[in-house]
């Protein structure tokens, strides 16, 4: 089947794991829905992603803001749509109040993108050379709002970060999956959380619940 299908799908399947999050007490959730790198697929493709959002934002955001969920956009907005951004600025202030759980929607983002938007803020502040240290560098990053991942999750049989917070995840815990992403549930979420509960952590702070960042 065209891959938009997939897509659809993979839309179903972080509704389900929104929920399923929630309702384990999980507080932040972190998903990659489009990378800097996907504007190189197909322009079809690309286009029918772009038709997704807006499609996803009209059918699920009033069930997500109703059940507690706050949703940011996180990436660089200035190469979206207008149509898009409108739809993603949107879904950001109507949820703006929750306090359930944490979405962030990676969109346009690249772990690479990040660490130089951040720099290039320092820079644009004055800040001299010796000033800067990793915490002005965090505070700068585009997820600064957010404590870094506890757990990192990755489906569909790739051994691979994929350019996803990379600053972020430097003491996450790693779990790959095979299952993919459109099929992945609740099920595949306790294994995941199952195994992190078994991990021994010598680096980092450990939270409670655990803060997730999935990607397919």
């Amino acid at each position: 089947m065209p891959r938009f299908f997939g897509h659809k799908a993979g839309v179903d399947a972080l509704v389900r794991v929104v929920r399923a999050s929630a309702d384990r007490g999980i507080e932040y959730l972190t998903v990659f829905a489009f990378s800097s790198e996907n504007w190189n697929r197909p322009s079809d493709e690309v286009s029918s992603l772009m038709g997704l959002v807006l499609v996803a934002v009209q059918k699920y955001l009033p069930e997500l803001q109703r059940e507690g969920v706050r949703i940011r956009i996180v990436g660089d907005r200035a190469g979206v749509a207008d149509k898009v951004r409108e739809a993603c600025e949107h879904a950001e202030r109507v949820t703006a109040h929750n306090r359930r759980i944490n979405l962030s929607v990676a969109f346009n983002y690249g772990g690479r993108w990040d660490v130089v938007q951040a720099c290039q803020k320092i820079a644009a502040a004055g800040v001299a050379p010796g000033q800067i240290d990793e915490a002005l560098l965090a505070q700068h990053m585009a997820m600064s709002f957010a404590p870094d991942p506890d757990l990192f999750i990755r489906t569909g049989g790739e051994v691979r970060v994929s350019n996803f917070l990379l600053w972020q995840i430097a003491y996450s815990e790693l779990y790959f999956s095979d299952c993919l992403w459109p099929e992945f549930g609740e099920a595949e979420l306790d294994a995941a959380l199952r195994n992190y509960a078994r991990r021994d952590r010598r680096f980092g702070t450990i939270t409670t619940p655990p803060v997730l960042a999935e990607t397919a």
